[in-house]
């Protein structure tokens, strides 16, 4: 759009991740009843989109596919339709492509994020990598491609002139200090993605540490979409411990709100992803 203050934009929850525990903070869903109660409370909060992470019964990451079933049909029953649910495909220490690949096409899910680096692998090669995400295309599976950095970027870029992924409404998602001492995300992290970005996706950004209001809220000025979330951050602006994921969802559309931008509905995203 040539005025992105009147885009719709997107915030999605990422509630738990592939590693916080209930002593990181006592709110962490990690049970699917839980994980419907606290999607319901984000959503109540402006959030359109909920990051699915699922756990086994230890309490660790898991892919299955027959759990990521079950845990959706809950949360959907919680919902309904008014949230997106985006599966992650993460790896986690846990997983390798070949097993990433096979659970997404198993499971087809609403919608799945994919850390390109992850599955941009010598073993899958980039016949496996074109297959892949054409297949994506073909079910209609909403796509968001994480990239770590600008290397990420020019690496995706490089794909797509090729031909290699082929055409389609992908969304990215630019990680903010992953790499960084302590993980501690700062505004000035997203100047380099933004620079790069020459290929016209939406976009949404995620961030560590108590800093991620400051980047989400930068993230909106600049026609951007926001993911955040116990996965990444516990704190308030104000440096306080967040009661709930919700509260962080309040604030990312408070933000949102004064920056005179709307908040997207679940609806809008399927429309404009053609999910």
């Amino acid at each position: 759009m040539s005025n992105f203050y009147s885009d719709p934009l997107i915030i999605t929850t990422a509630p738990n991740g592939a590693y916080k525990q209930l002593s990181d903070h006592p709110q962490v869903p990690l049970t699917a009843e839980n994980l419907a109660r606290t999607a319901k409370q984000c959503l109540d909060a402006g959030a359109s989109m909920l990051h699915l992470h699922i756990r086994d019964a230890q309490g660790a990451h898991s892919l299955d596919v027959q759990g990521y079933r079950n845990a959706t049909a809950v949360v959907r029953s919680a919902v309904g339709k008014e949230m997106v649910l985006q599966i992650t495909s993460e790896a986690a220490k846990v997983y390798q492509a070949p097993e990433q690949i096979a659970m997404v096409q198993a499971l087809r899910p609403e919608a799945v994020s994919v850390g390109l680096r992850e599955f941009d692998q010598a073993e899958i090669g980039e016949k496996g990598l074109a297959d892949f995400f054409a297949g994506l295309v073909r079910e209609k599976v909403m796509t968001q491609v994480i990239l770590y950095d600008v290397k990420d970027m020019q690496r995706w870029q490089d794909l797509r002139q090729r031909g290699v992924i082929p055409d389609a409404p992908w969304f990215l998602l630019f990680v903010l200090g992953r790499y960084t001492a302590g993980q501690t995300s700062s505004p000035t992290d997203l100047v380099p993605f933004v620079h790069a970005h020459t290929t016209g996706e939406p976009w949404a950004v995620c961030a560590f540490g108590a800093t991620e209001h400051a980047c989400v809220t930068a993230a909106a000025s600049l026609g951007g979409h926001v993911r955040v979330g116990f996965e990444n951050n516990l704190f308030l602006k104000n440096g306080q411990v967040a009661p709930d994921n919700a509260a962080l969802v309040t604030q990312a559309a408070e933000a949102t709100r004064s920056l005179g931008r709307p908040v997207a509905t679940a609806a809008q995203i399927r429309e404009r992803f053609g999910a």
